[in-house]
Order: structure tokens, then C-alpha cells, then sequence
């Protein structure tokens, strides 16, 4: 079975372009699943479903979720074979830039928007470097100069990915994204290891305390300077 995750910041069109494509892949031999992984509340799968596809929903809620994703990648999968899929994707919530989903026998997919900037590539860390594609939405917003400087600052942190130019509304772009998973020869395994580490996340503000004073946190803490500790047993 094939593994496809799809990282990418709030509101760059991750669910759009998958819908899109989706309805190619359908029209091909694939068999897709789709689990959606938010952290409050969704309604995409719905959305999904108009799409006559096993959907499966997951919300993080005060678990980050791209933690979430991984801790329970197991059930994803068993959820796809019980349906007879042979591609899950899965589409995890954006939260900060320092996101690392990706496994090393998924096709790992970051969907970034054109319009937040062109330094923006070069902020956002392992959810684009460690990318197969680089999906690029609301090109169409931008000039052609502010385009070819943002391809450049994607190739700038991600010298070996993909890069593909996907309008979420239309659906221009979404066939050759389609290729792209169909002509993937990654298969995922029972011993999957994830590409980069996800970002840490065991401190007491974690575990509830509301209280501000430094000195009522334990865990692993970073300084403004930069220097990271750990305070505890």
C-alpha cells in the first residue's frame, strides 16, 4: 500500500487540492482512503465523502497534530486495508513550520502559499525540506517575477524536491500531482521511521501548567539565547 502525507501551513489549500485529485486518481485503477487529521473540529470530511471514499477523521485536540498523525499511523493503516485501499493519504493540520511528518517510504507532500512571502520557504523547516513535492497554491495572486523568486527559495531549502504549481479552486494543476502519486513506487512497511524528528514536545505547559513564572516549569526549555535545557527528575 502506498503512503502519501500531506503537510502544510493553515489555509495554504491543502484539503481543496486533494479533492481535486482525488477525483483524478478515481477515475484511474487507484483505490484511495483518506484520513483527515485536525485539531478542534472539521467538517472536510464531508467534503471527502461527496467524493464516494472511505474517510476516517482524527482530531488531535491539545495534542499537536503531526504527534498525533504519527502516534497513530498503525490505525490509519488498518483502517485503509479493511477498506481495500491500496493509497492512504493523510492530511495533518498545520500548526507551526517546524512540522516533520513524513516517513521514509511515504511520498511526502508540502503545500505551501505563494502569497505569505518570499523568505517563506526558507522558514519553514523540515515540512519542506524533507518534502518529495513542493505543491505551490494561489500562484495566480502573485507576479511572474514574485513566482520564479519563491521557486528559487523553495530549491534554496529543498534542492532535490518537485516543485508543482496547484490552483486549489480550479483544479489546474491537480492531473500531473495525480501522476506523481500514481507513479510513486514507495511502499509502506510495518517499521516505518520518520525523516526528520518532529519537534519536541514534553514540558510542563504541555501537561496543563497555566502559571507564567520560569520557575514553575519543568521539562525541556529553550532560552532566549537559544540555549535548551532540561529542568527535572
Amino acid at each position: 500500500m502506498k503512503l502519501v502525507i500531506i503537510a502544510g501551513t493553515p489555509g495554504a489549500g491543502k484539503t481543496s487540492i486533494l479533492i481535486n485529485t482525488i477525483k483524478i486518481l478515481k477515475g484511474t485503477n487507484t483505490k484511495p482512503a483518506v484520513v483527515k487529521v485536525d485539531c478542534l473540529a472539521t467538517d472536510d470530511d464531508k467534503r471527502f465523502a461527496t467524493l464516494g471514499i472511505p474517510v476516517l477523521t482524527g482530531l488531535s485536540r491539545d495534542m499537536c497534530p503531526d504527534h498525533f498523525s504519527i502516534y497513530n499511523l498503525d490505525e490509519m493503516k488498518k483502517f485503509a486495508d479493511t477498506n481495500n485501499a491500496d493509497t492512504l493519504i493523510m492530511e495533518t493540520a498545520g500548526l507551526c513550520h517546524r512540522c516533520a511528518p513524513y516517513t521514509d517510504n511515504c511520498l511526502g507532500i508540502c503545500v505551501i502559499d505563494s502569497t505569505s512571502g518570499p523568505n517563506n520557504p526558507g522558514k519553514t523547516g523540515p515540512f519542506l525540506s524533507c518534502a518529495d513535492i513542493v505543491v505551490v497554491t494561489k500562484g495566480d495572486m502573485i507576479s511572474q517575477a514574485e513566482r520564479e523568486i519563491f521557486r528559487e527559495k523553495i530549491l534554496e531549502a529543498n534542492p532535490g524536491c518537485t516543485i508543482l504549481d496547484v490552483n486549489g479552486l480550479n483544479g489546474q494543476g491537480a492531473a500531473e500531482l495525480a501522476k506523481h502519486i500514481m507513479a510513486s513506487g514507495k511502499k509502506v512497511t510495518n517499521e516505518e521511521k520518520l525523516r526528520h524528528n518532529a519537534p519536541f514536545s514534553v514540558c510542563t505547559l504541555c501537561v496543563g501548567e497555566q502559571r507564567v513564572s520560569k520557575k514553575y516549569h519543568r521539562g525541556l526549555l529553550r532560552n532566549m539565547n537559544g540555549f535548551q535545557e532540561y529542568i527535572g527528575e
